[in-house]
């Protein structure tokens, strides 16, 4: 019965694991995955206009190759394209995507 019990509770925890989402999306032609949570830290510069944060900056520059992925998610492009993502992207020496 123990032994059962054991690969039930197996099962379960593979079950909700496999469930489990992540905000991981890979961009074709990229060679990283691109996490959009990691942009938090540029949220109030992108929004308010102050001076990004060295961590913004750096997030920026780890996922400028995500950014036209972005820019074409309706989830996202709001904020890529904001009046202030082209200060935030400047101020951090990252160029506005061509895309």
């Amino acid at each position: 019965m123990k032994f059962t019990g054991a690969i039930c509770i197996a099962f379960v925890i593979l079950f909700v694991s496999s469930l489990a989402r992540t905000n991981a999306v890979v961009e074709e032609g990229t060679n990283g995955v691109c996490v959009p949570g990691e942009l938090k830290p540029c949220i109030p510069a992108v929004q308010t206009g102050s001076k990004p944060t060295t961590e913004c900056c750096g997030v920026l520059k780890k996922q400028q190759s995500c950014l036209c992925g972005y820019i074409k998610d309706p989830r996202f492009g709001q904020y890529v394209k904001s009046k202030y993502a082209h200060m935030v992207l400047s101020t951090c020496g990252v160029p506005y995507p061509k895309c």
